[in-house]
Parts: structure tokens; C-alpha cells; sequence
């Protein structure tokens, strides 16, 4: 039962993820060579990729802090 619960809402919700703010879309809609278009998508793609590359840099510094102590205390 909860399968197909979970499939039914999958499926209702989305469409949601399709959205798009009404201010986007109406200046997306009235420009015609696209390039308002281009620069919306390039700074998507700028705050989808700084949390990523933080939470990478994060990660490999725990990583020598954690790993690097264990080369110098083998040595």
C-alpha cells in the first residue's frame, strides 16, 4: 500500500519540479536571441556547483588532516 502510494505522489508531484518564478519566465519569454536565457542558465549552474565544490574541499581537508598525521607518525 505504501508503494503505491509513494508512486501515485511521485508521479502527481512532478510536474512541480517544473516550475519556474513568474518573474523568470515573463523576462525568458520576451527575449528573442536568447541571451537573457543563457545567462539565467549559467547562474543556475553557479549556485548548483558552489555548494559542491565546498562541501569537496571541506571533505579533502578533513581527509589530509586525518590521513596526513598517520604518514608523519609512521615515519
Amino acid at each position: 500500500m505504501k508503494k503505491i502510494l509513494f508512486i501515485i505522489s511521485f508521479f502527481l508531484l512532478s510536474n512541480l519540479g517544473q516550475a519556474q518564478c513568474a518573474m523568470c519566465r515573463a523576462a525568458l519569454a520576451s527575449e528573442e536571441n536568447g541571451v537573457k536565457a543563457e545567462a539565467v542558465n549559467d547562474g543556475i549552474v553557479y549556485l548548483m556547483a558552489i555548494p559542491y565544490i565546498l562541501v569537496g574541499a571541506l571533505g579533502f581537508a578533513i581527509y589530509k588532516m586525518r590521513y596526513g598525521k598517520k604518514k608523519v607518525q609512521a615515519e
